[in-house]
């Protein structure tokens, strides 16, 4: 194991942080893996998910089963983990900025097609090569202004030639759930079923500059502006896996993921040794086009009368908003069929608030497709 510890820019003098990896497996390996957690610093399952998979892939290299070479940064987020308000973590959002930490990364598929025909062949690994040569220089190139950028661009530049990107959150009160590219599932499939996925959401392009898609929506886009005369193989597939709610963070629940992950990284000849047979899948996959943020209509108290992981019918109840003034009583439906797979924390209500996600087979949102 190697530990790398990479600086970020400072916002003000003695408050220096770094972003922390730890490096396993031979380093000219074939293939490359990355690996973060908590990127929303108050999303921790998978800060011990991947403090777990740490030790695991520390005793894996030593017994020389590591084929892969696998990135790991268990503190994804160090700005955001040291924001608290009144004794409340706040990591999901940047104080300074007040953006999301989870969106706008850098696109730079603009810097890497200049010239970029010139030097495709009809090789395609040798253009996979090149874009990834390339990727990596159009990011050194990046300026970082703020401790927010400088944080984006570190995580960039230490995934972007990983041919699998794992980035692992939770929601706030759900069960297991996953968001990738309907070009990844096939390779994400396996690690849907270790996990136990009740919910695998699709979507190309979701809107919000993520970090699984900055690197997704750089190859789709390089594939559709020269796919049609030179062959490009896609260079990173990622997935972005949901451990379950806020609270779920426990070593027998850490373990359980971890082995997901390591199974079907077997299951890709990542580690040696033959994997586990593949479970069934427990909900088929659908788009993220087809997913409904159930909204309160009125500000109230929350009662929830079905549970995540519930399969839900059109026009069933999920929940009530209770007004003890007025006495007023508002049901929340579901909208569709589907998995009723996440819902809010709060149990007092404002008007408009996301109460519950339920992911249907109806494709009717186009745009921007994620929470705020």
């Amino acid at each position: 194991m190697q530990h790398h510890a990479h600086p970020l820019l400072s916002p003000v003098p003695g408050t220096q942080r770094n972003l922390e990896s730890f490096h396993f497996g031979p380093a000219e390996a074939e293939k490359r893996v990355y690996i973060q957690g908590s990127l929303h610093a108050d999303e921790l399952p998978g800060m011990l998910v991947a403090w777990t998979l740490k030790q695991r892939l520390k005793a894996l290299e030593e017994a020389g089963q590591l084929k892969a070479h696998v990135i790991v940064v268990p503190v994804a987020n160090p700005i955001g983990l040291d924001q608290q308000l009144m004794d409340i973590p706040l990591g999901r959002y940047d104080f300074e900025s007040v953006s999301n930490f989870n969106r706008g990364y850098r696109d730079v598929t603009e810097r890497i097609a200049e010239g970029l025909e010139s030097a495709l062949t009809q090789d395609a690994e040798h253009n996979r090569a090149e874009i990834r040569r390339r990727f990596i220089a159009a990011l050194d190139e990046q300026p970082a202004t703020t401790a927010y950028e400088s944080l984006h661009l570190t995580q960039q530049r230490l995934a972007c030639d990983a041919d699998f990107i794992l980035d692992l959150h939770c929601d706030f009160n759900a069960v297991e759930h996953l968001y990738t590219t309907p070009a990844a599932w096939p390779d994400f499939e396996p690690l849907a079923r270790y996990f136990g996925a009740k919910a695998s959401m699709l979507a190309t392009d979701s809107g919000g500059g993520s970090f699984d898609e900055c690197f997704t929506l750089v190859w789709e886009q390089l594939r559709e502006r020269f796919g049609d005369r030179y062959p490009i193989p896609y260079g990173s597939q990622s997935i972005t896996l949901e451990l379950r709610g806020q609270q779920d963070v426990a070593r027998d629940i850490a373990e359980r993921d971890a082995d997901a992950i390591l199974n079907w990284m077997r299951y890709h000849a990542l580690i040696d040794g033959e994997a586990p047979p593949l479970p069934a899948l427990p909900y088929p996959a659908t788009e993220l086009a087809a997913m409904d943020f159930l909204r309160a209509p009125a500000g109230g108290v929350v009662v929830f009368h079905r549970t995540p992981g519930e399969e839900v019918k059109s026009g069933d109840l999920i929940a009530e908003i209770i007004d003890p003034i007025s006495d007023a009583v508002h049901p929340v439906r579901a909208e569709q069929d589907g998995m009723f797979y996440a819902r809010t924390q709060r149990r007092m209500a404002t008007a408009g608030m996301i109460v519950a996600d339920v992911a249907g087979h109806h494709a009717h949102r186009s745009g921007y497709l994620l929470a705020p």
